[in-house]
C-alpha cells in the first residue's frame, strides 16, 4: 500500500470517525458522568467491536473483490452514495439551530458496552463494506493483506479521536456539550470534507 493510499483512506474515514453518532456518544457520556479513564474503557471496547468487523472483512471480502469486478464496481458506488448521503445530512443539520448535549449516564462495564455499540453500528457497517473495498487494488495481489491494513488504519483513527474526546470531556467536559455555533461549525466542516472525499472517489478508479 502506497502512502497516497493511506493519505486518501485516512482523508475519507476520519470525518466519518468525528461525525457523531452511537460511538462518539456513548463514549462521550462515559467521560463526562464517570471520568476519562471510563472513556477510555468505553473506547478499548469500541476498537474491539471493530475488530470483529475487520475479521469478517479480512475473511470475506477479499475473495469478493477479486471475483467480481462488476460487484466492486457496485460497492463503489453504494459507498459513494453513502458519503454524499451523509455529507448532505451533516450540511442540513448545521443550518439548524440547536446544541449537542451528552447523555449523562453511569453505566456499569464499559467495555462490553462500547464493544457491542461498534458492533451494531451501521456507519461502522458501511464503512468496512463500502468504503474500505474501494482502497484494495486488486493488481497488488494479497487482497487480504490490504484489508486487515486498512481496518488498521480505521482503528487507528478511532483510538486517537475517541481517546482525545475522552481525554477533552473528562478533564472540560464538566457535563456541557457543543454550542450551538461550535456545532454547526463541526456539522459543515465535516460535511464538506465528506463531500471532498465522494468526489476524489468517484474520480478515483482502479
Amino acid at each position: 500500500m502506497d502512502f497516497s493510499t493511506f493519505f486518501l483512506f485516512s482523508a475519507t474515514v476520519i470525518p466519518l470517525v468525528c461525525t457523531p453518532g452511537p460511538d462518539i456518544l456513548f463514549i462521550a457520556s462515559q467521560a463526562v458522568s464517570t471520568g476519562t479513564t471510563a472513556g477510555l474503557r468505553a473506547t478499548i471496547g469500541v476498537v474491539l467491536g471493530y475488530c470483529v468487523h475487520s475479521l469478517l472483512v479480512a475473511l470475506g471480502l477479499a475473495a469478493v473483490v477479486a471475483a467480481s469486478p462488476a460487484l466492486f464496481e457496485a460497492i463503489r458506488w453504494v459507498g459513494i452514495t453513502y458519503l454524499i448521503y451523509l455529507a448532505c445530512k451533516l450540511l442540513r443539520a448545521a443550518l439548524r439551530p440547536g446544541d449537542i448535549r451528552v447523555p449523562r449516564g453511569r453505566v456499569k462495564g464499559q467495555l462490553s458496552k462500547g464493544f457491542l455499540t461498534s458492533l451494531l453500528n451501521p456507519k461502522g457497517m458501511m464503512v468496512y463494506l463500502a468504503i474500505l473495498p474501494q482502497f484494495m487494488d486488486r493488481q497488488l495481489g494479497d487482497t487480504t493483506l490490504q484489508a486487515v491494513m486498512l481496518s488498521a488504519i480505521f482503528m487507528f483513527w478511532c483510538a486517537v479521536v475517541y481517546s482525545a474526546i475522552c481525554v477533552a470531556l473528562g478533564r472540560f467536559g464538566g457535563g456541557a456539550g457543543l454550542s450551538d455555533a461550535r456545532r454547526r461549525l463541526v456539522d459543515s466542516a465535516a460535511g464538506g470534507m465528506i463531500l471532498m472525499a465522494a468526489g476524489f472517489m468517484a474520480l478515483f478508479h482502479r
